[in-house]
């Protein structure tokens, strides 16, 4: 709720942004020599607020997830939840929780 972010709190989201607006960038700049085009600031601009946007949603989800299974922590079966509706992102997130599983088993 943006109305109620405490100074502390609209500090971190700058900081997420700025870091998230290195990594698209320096994505799409290298996306864009290997293709041997040009991405204005604009589009850079642009795809950093929609990437931004859709974080958002997706940790509202999460923590909707989590809470109506009466948890306060998101685990692993929430975010394989999340993506449910895209088969192949759906198993790569069921593999990859397998792996973190089996991990933390072993320790």
């Amino acid at each position: 709720m943006p109305g109620l972010q405490t100074q502390g709190d609209t500090s971190k989201e700058e900081r997420l942004k700025a870091a998230l607006w290195h990594s698209v960038g320096s994505t799409v700049d290298a996306v864009c020599i290997q293709q041997d085009i040009n991405a204005t600031p604009h589009f850079i601009a642009g795809l950093n607020e929609m990437c931004f946007a859709q974080i958002e949603n997706i940790a509202h989800d999460l923590e909707a997830f989590a809470k109506h299974c009466g948890r306060g922590v998101i685990g692993a079966n929430d975010v394989v939840l999340l993506g449910r509706r895209n088969d192949g992102l759906s198993a790569v997130l069921r593999a990859e929780a397998k792996a973190v599983k089996e991990s933390n088993d072993l320790r």
